[in-house]
This record gives C-alpha cells, structure tokens and sequence, in this order.
C-alpha cells in the first residue's frame, strides 16, 4: 500500500471520528419536556427530590439506566431524571454574572438587552461563535457562546 492511500485512508477515520463525536455531544443533550421535572438522587420515584427543574431546562447525559437518565446541570449538579419526561429542544442557561443580549452575531452589533446568571433561553440559531436566543416572552437577540451553557 502506498503513502498517498493510508493518508487518505486515515484523513477518512479521523473525518468520521470526528463526526461521531460530534453527534455523541450533540445527543449528549436533553432539556426538560413537560413544565417541571423533579431531578431525584436515584434512578426512582421513591428517590428524594433534589431540584424541581422547568420546561427546557438543559441538562447533560452522563448515563442511561432503564427508562432513567442520570443527568448533570451548568454547575455541575447530578441526579437522575425520567427520561420520558426529556426532549430534544435546544436551550442554553446563562453562565456569566450578566450576558448582553446583541441585534446581531458580534460585538459590533448595538446591546438590545441584558441576560443575567442561570437565565434560560430557547436556542434559535448558533453562528461562529454566537448564539441566537429566545426568551419565554419572545425577545431576544445574539449572546457569545462562550457566556452559555447548553446547545
């Protein structure tokens, strides 16, 4: 086998390495269906209720049990969650102090609006960096992904 074939050959896992990994992290992710969820210490009804978490709360897979999933939050709080209870909509949690809300994807752009610390947001759009968001209300605007957490 020549050079010029394992190269490609390999470029080509690497491409679909890469690929998988990315619809890994992607799936990695749910946010909470119904209005509320409570977040338990177990995989159980009978488990005690750590948080009561609302509708699109994002939260991290980190294992399935059966019908359970445990779960982690934005700061890093475990626990377990019915996984009938999940869906598959995107949102993101503020996780700096106070996030400006922007008309646009840059800082270029004029400040609409503030976003503070644990504020969830419906995901609408990512681009390069930034983040299109909804509040419940319906206003929103671009914030920089790196003051979110989610997807």
């Amino acid at each position: 086998m020549n050079w010029t074939k394992t190269a490609r050959q390999l470029i080509a896992t690497a491409s679909l390495s890469l690929l998988a990994l990315g619809t890994a992290q992607a799936q990695s992710m749910v946010s909470v269906n119904g209005s509320t969820l409570n977040m338990r210490e177990g995989p159980s009804t009978s488990s005690p209720v750590l948080w009561e978490l609302k509708k699109g709360y994002p939260l991290k897979v980190e294992q399935r049990k059966g019908n359970w999933i445990q779960v982690s939050d934005f700061e890093g709080d475990r626990g377990w969650v019915a996984r009938s209870l999940t869906g598959s909509t995107p949102h993101h949690i503020v996780k700096s102090r106070v996030a400006n809300i922007r008309s646009g994807p840059g800082t270029q752009h004029r400040i609409v609006g503030k976003a503070e610390y644990g504020e969830l947001l419906r995901t609408r759009e990512k681009r390069a960096g930034w983040v299109r968001v909804e509040r419940e209300e319906g206003v929103g605007g671009w914030i920089a992904r790196q003051l979110l957490w989610g997807w």
